[in-house]
């Protein structure tokens, strides 16, 4: 498994922008896939967002598609997850995992990180 460490959460007003990042400690972090996933209080686990590994394709849920941005930097060994027009229901837990490929399914990826609380509220 990875060790993965979230960082750039906080509280943002609606229409205000965050940048999180998603740090691993792995010398082959080129080869793993990142992903986001949010869980807000009460509700399920989601996926927001995934990159591949190799060619740096990204993936976005349709809710945060032209809001959201993902990147990677593999020098750094971090994603980053730049969220802009943020809504007051874009307000959860936001968590990154790692595996070989991007997953449906929270399920299916073998490293997490601790998550970053991110509030969007006047």
């Amino acid at each position: 498994q990875v060790q993965l460490v979230e960082s750039g959460g906080g509280l943002v007003q609606p229409g205000g922008s965050l940048r999180l990042a998603c740090a691993a400690s792995t010398v082959t972090f080129d080869y793993y896939a990142i992903a986001w996933f949010r869980q807000a209080p009460g509700k399920e686990r989601e996926g927001v967002s995934c990159i591949d590994s190799s060619d740096g394709s990204p993936h976005y849920a349709d809710s945060v598609k032209g809001r959201f941005t993902i990147s990677r930097n593999n020098a750094k060994n971090t994603v980053y997850l730049q969220m802009n027009s943020l809504k007051p229901e874009n307000t959860a837990v936001y968590y990154c995992a790692a595996d070989l490929i991007c997953y449906n399914d929270y399920e299916g990826f073998s490293s997490w990180g601790q998550g970053t609380q991110v509030t969007v509220s006047s």
